[in-house]
């Protein structure tokens, strides 16, 4: 069994894994274990559930990953007994009992929230259910003013929508209050205010680094200093 943890890297909504590509390119130079599963992005409860059995089924320990709404995530899957340390990168640190809602409501809102578009799902057994995405002129602006325009116009169609639902349901549990935490706050965020990010990260004691002037697409834009806040998580947990 391995000492070195690996690295399970968790996207957040209007994402998906390879939003991790270059962060992975850079674990994998190190020699780093590293996987990055889908995030099925359609309730709280079931989605960390989902990232729970996925750290759960490593042999070894897991230093859990989570960009944006998958912060939320990690908080609740971070329980998980082989889990050894939590990072956090331009995301949401949920308390248990608190919901995305609650956390965000007390700072003034992203201009995320006024550049989202409404869609239905299908649900079975149910009525449909309301998922959402940015809107595909805004989105350049909000998720990744710092990646070049042509990578941008391919992120805003190849979004993977986020059910509305998750930002009232509340977090089950708070990883964080008896595992190590990392957090990158992403100083130019336009989808979560970097103040949301920092009283998250400060309440949660996590080690803090600043990426000035950073997107929320701070993976993409700066994957070298997502990588190092990674490494040090890892190399602390070893």
């Amino acid at each position: 069994m391995s000492t070195t943890p690996t690295v399970l890297l968790v996207h957040g909504a209007f994402a998906d894994a390879g939003s991790w590509s270059g962060v992975i390119a850079e674990l994998q130079q190190h020699g780093i274990p590293v996987v990055a599963p889908p995030n099925p992005l359609r309730g709280l409860a079931s989605d960390a559930a989902y990232i729970a059995s996925a750290a759960a089924q490593i042999k070894g320990p897991v230093v859990l990953v989570g960009h944006s709404y998958g912060g939320a995530l990690i908080s609740v899957a971070g329980t998980v007994e082989n889990v050894v340390g939590l990072v956090y990168v331009a995301a949401y640190v949920t308390e248990e009992g608190e919901s995305l809602g609650e956390l965000q409501g007390r700072f003034p809102l992203s201009p995320l929230v006024s550049s989202l578009r409404e869609a239905t799902y299908p649900v079975e057994g149910a009525a449909a259910a309301v998922e959402v995405t940015i809107k595909a002129e805004a989105f350049p602006e909000i998720f990744a003013a710092d990646v070049p325009a042509e990578v941008t116009k391919v992120l805003a169609v190849a979004q993977r929508p986020l059910a509305a639902g998750v930002f009232t349901e509340t977090a089950s549990a708070a990883a964080w209050r008896t595992k190590p935490s990392w957090a990158l706050v992403a100083g130019s965020d336009q989808a979560i205010n970097p103040e949301v990010q920092r009283f998250g990260a400060k309440r949660a004691g996590a080690t803090i680094v600043e990426a000035e002037g950073a997107s929320h697409a701070v993976a993409v834009s700066r994957p070298s200093a997502v990588a190092d806040l990674i490494r040090e998580a890892v190399r602390a947990t070893s």
